[in-house]
């Protein structure tokens, strides 16, 4: 089932509700999938404020940085040029929607997109996102996991949303497996704390796969 309401408005008005609350650090999946990567070239596919594109670019990685919200870029430019150029330079903000926006056939070493929830199209969107690695290249994709309870009793987020929920098989049966290789798809949980500065399991879908050279 589509989600009919990730539309820009929705996500500027949450970037700004929520201004300066989260982000500081790289979504947890990111260096434990990543770190051993070489750098090169990198997407960061709905950056929100860029906690996943700094980290990169600070391990030299140049980055490709693309998000629906207004707030949350401006939020990103300023933690990047408060590193100084050494980061700043190695990353270019875009503001677009992943939906309409045309990816570079074949051009990352690392297409990264961690809880992207378009208006419509998800599967689709995977399918471009995977379409913009280049041979030999890193796909990796975490979202929601489906659990029991997924309500966070939090103020709303869009992990409240049942419509938002994918596992890892649903996401690699996207990739062509003559030209993809698996090296991860499971499931997996994290702490965070809430908006009310509680602790909330999260529940992870991670899919990282490599483009056959």
């Amino acid at each position: 089932m589509e989600s009919t309401k990730f539309g820009r408005a929705y996500w500027e008005d949450r970037y700004r509700d929520h201004a300066g609350s989260h982000g500081a650090e790289p979504n947890r999946q990111l260096p434990a999938e990543a770190g051993d990567l070489a750098p090169g070239e990198a997407l960061d596919a709905g950056c929100g404020r860029g906690a996943d594109a700094i980290w990169l670019a600070s391990r030299g990685w140049r980055v490709t940085a693309v998000d629906i919200a207004a707030p949350a870029l401006e939020h990103a430019r300023e933690r990047a040029e408060a590193l100084g150029p050494a980061v700043a330079d190695r990353i270019e903000w875009i503001r677009a929607d992943l939906t309409g926006w045309t990816l570079p056939e074949g051009r990352f070493d690392l297409v990264s997109a961690h809880y992207v929830h378009p208006q419509s199209g998800r599967y689709d969107l995977f399918g471009r996102l995977a379409g913009a690695v280049a041979p030999g290249g890193t796909l990796l994709i975490v979202d929601h996991q489906p659990h029991d309870g997924h309500q966070s009793h939090d103020d709303h987020q869009p992990h409240d949303e049942p419509e938002v929920h994918v596992t890892a098989d649903e996401i690699a049966a996207v990739l062509d497996p003559a030209r993809w290789d698996v090296v991860t798809a499971e499931a997996r949980t994290r702490t965070v704390i809430g908006h009310d500065r509680r602790e909330i399991t999260m529940h992870d879908a991670v899919l990282r796969a490599v483009r056959r050279a």
